[in-house]
């Protein structure tokens, strides 16, 4: 018997476009145009919003059209490869961003073994097409990520380059998923997390996935809001246990 072929899903973005970001310029300049900078490093800046809007719940980019927009911020804790449609050409996700409570600046992988000038790329990324979207009027939630000690410490450069341009005692987004699994990865969680904590000051820290509680405790004036996984909340749909 015939094995069927499974039908893969097909990128949005074109060949065209897809070239245009990885052969010219993979950081697409136009992104920034109006930005304000942050740093020696040029960091572009998401502003800190007029108000601050708690989402009910954080959807994947992956999964996006499977989730009601009314209850559901966008995030992109996921594979980079889940979300690259976003990197290359934002611009087709503006008006589908519109309809949703928010959007948190992409989660682009920062590890601490890439080449520093990678990680810095990436933290840059992450600004620059959270700009974009909240330039163009999506609610943007800065996503914090930090790799190694030479980003979120100044033993290396001359600041903290993970915290860059995100604007203090505002709301930001952190994902813990993964970060916790083993001594090493929870130590640098934990100290690039008080790092930020120290930097930024922010009133609102939003959690995709836990945060110990010897954190929570660490930091009693701020507001923590956790976040369930995409599976986890599909497998409280499943059992009935949710409802929007």
């Amino acid at each position: 018997m015939a094995r069927r072929r499974r039908r893969r899903k097909r990128s949005v973005v074109d060949s065209a476009a897809r070239n245009t970001a990885f052969i010219t310029d993979g950081c697409n300049p136009e992104l920034v145009v109006g930005a304000e900078f942050d740093g020696v490093f040029e960091i572009p800046i998401i502003k800190r919003p007029e108000q601050i809007i708690i989402p009910d719940h954080l959807v994947p980019f992956s999964k996006l059209e499977k989730a009601d927009p009314k209850a559901f911020a966008v995030c992109t804790y996921e594979n980079d490869s889940d979300f690259k449609d976003i990197l290359i050409d934002p611009k087709l996700y503006t008006r589908i961003l519109k309809k949703y409570q928010g959007f948190v600046s992409p989660d682009c992988s920062v590890y601490r073994d890439m080449p520093l000038a990678a990680q810095i790329t990436n933290i840059y990324r992450n600004r620059a097409i959270g700009y974009y979207f909240q330039k163009h009027g999506v609610y943007v939630i800065p996503n914090v990520r930090w790799g190694d000690e030479r980003t979120f410490t100044k033993k290396c450069l001359p600041e903290k380059v993970a915290f860059l341009g995100v604007e203090r005692h505002s709301i930001v987004s952190v994902g813990s998923y993964g970060q916790l699994k083993d001594r090493v990865n929870r130590y640098y969680f934990e100290a690039g997390f008080a790092s930020m904590m120290e930097t930024l000051e922010p009133t609102i820290v939003l959690i995709y996935g836990k945060l110990p509680e010897n954190l929570e405790r660490q930091y009693s004036e701020t507001k923590f809001v956790e976040f369930e996984d995409w599976a986890g909340i599909m497998r409280e749909d499943a059992d009935g246990g949710r409802t929007e």
